[in-house]
């Protein structure tokens, strides 16, 4: 399957909504545009999870566009999509490499936020681009966490770096950068425990690991990435706000996609994180990551509406 067949099948429950919930707005071969029609406009938009100000962005532009007129599907939709190109618009954010030695990928998130199985599946990503790839099970609170990611390095053809139950995270963390040093691997890239910013002791946790890091390679980590669950819809942004500043995150995966009717969470995490996305998780295979491209986005959530 293609990356835009890919994106289009993993956003098929929020174009759905789309599809059913708008177009059930008209009636016979057009609707009035009216204070009544913009409120149901309002109604279906915030069901995809994007929430109140940009749902009152694409209503009131197509309140100005079309206000006392008769419109059909088509106009709206026309509509709709020319103010989501421009709210969610964004470069392509590849990985950034090191210059020189391995690159230092740490990953953060909240419990239950897909980043075990985003971390295997951008090893695998990484391996099938011609990486040589160390994971580091730094989640050591959590055997099962270790376990899977240890089934997943297996069948990707990595190495991976464990410590014992309960351990210290840090110490694992050194560890897989001694290993990816040692073997000259291209990257590492080191599990943490789920935490919320509010739990103020593993936030230093956090900040611990990456000192361990840079003792190592000063530059370490390169990059910090965020998972966010895109099924939490409004929840995964509360329970995450602040985390991105504390733990100096620099980009974003946004997993779980294709699992969720709220694909719209989008339009409010770009918006509010000021973090690019990076990438989004549209299924449940290992290939099954997909770098985000706004544009493609669009038009796999508008593709054959209308």
């Amino acid at each position: 399957m293609g990356l835009f067949a890919r994106i289009k099948d993993g956003l098929k429950k929020t174009r759905q909504i789309f599809n059913t919930d708008l177009r059930d707005l008209f009636k016979g071969e057009g609707r009035l545009v009216d204070d009544e029609f913009l409120k149901e406009l309002f109604a279906v938009l915030v069901k995809t999870d994007m929430g109140g100000e940009p749902a009152s962005r694409f209503r009131d532009r197509v309140a100005k566009e079309f206000r006392g007129r008769v419109i059909a599907l088509d106009d709206m939709l026309t509509s709709i999509k020319a103010e989501l190109h421009e709210l969610i618009s964004q470069a392509e954010t590849p990985l950034h490499f090191a210059e020189s030695g391995p690159t230092i990928i740490m990953v953060v998130g909240v419990n239950g936020s897909g980043k075990t199985t985003s971390i295997a599946k951008l090893a695998y990503r990484l391996h099938a681009e011609g990486k040589k790839v160390v994971l580091g099970a730094g989640d050591t609170f959590r055997a099962a966490a270790v376990s899977q990611l240890s089934v997943w390095a297996d069948r990707i053809g990595c190495q991976i770096i464990k410590g014992k139950q309960g351990g210290d995270p840090a110490s694992v963390a050194y560890a897989t950068i001694a290993r990816a040093l040692e073997i000259n691997a291209d990257v590492a890239i080191i599990d943490t425990a789920g935490r919320l910013q509010t739990q103020s002791n593993l936030m230093q946790e956090l900040e611990k690991i990456r000192r361990v890091m840079g003792k190592q390679i000063p530059e370490a980590p390169h990059q910090v990435l965020l998972v966010l669950d895109a099924t939490a819809g409004q929840n995964a942004i509360s329970q995450a706000k602040g985390f991105s500043e504390v733990a100096h995150c620099t980009g974003l995966i946004l997993a779980k996609l294709d699992g969720t009717a709220k694909g719209g969470v989008v339009i409010p995490i770009i918006q509010q994180f000021a973090l690019p996305v990076q990438y989004i998780g549209v299924g449940e295979q290992l290939e099954d990551l997909d770098l985000f491209d706004s544009q493609q986005f669009v038009e796999a959530l508008f593709d054959g509406l209308g």
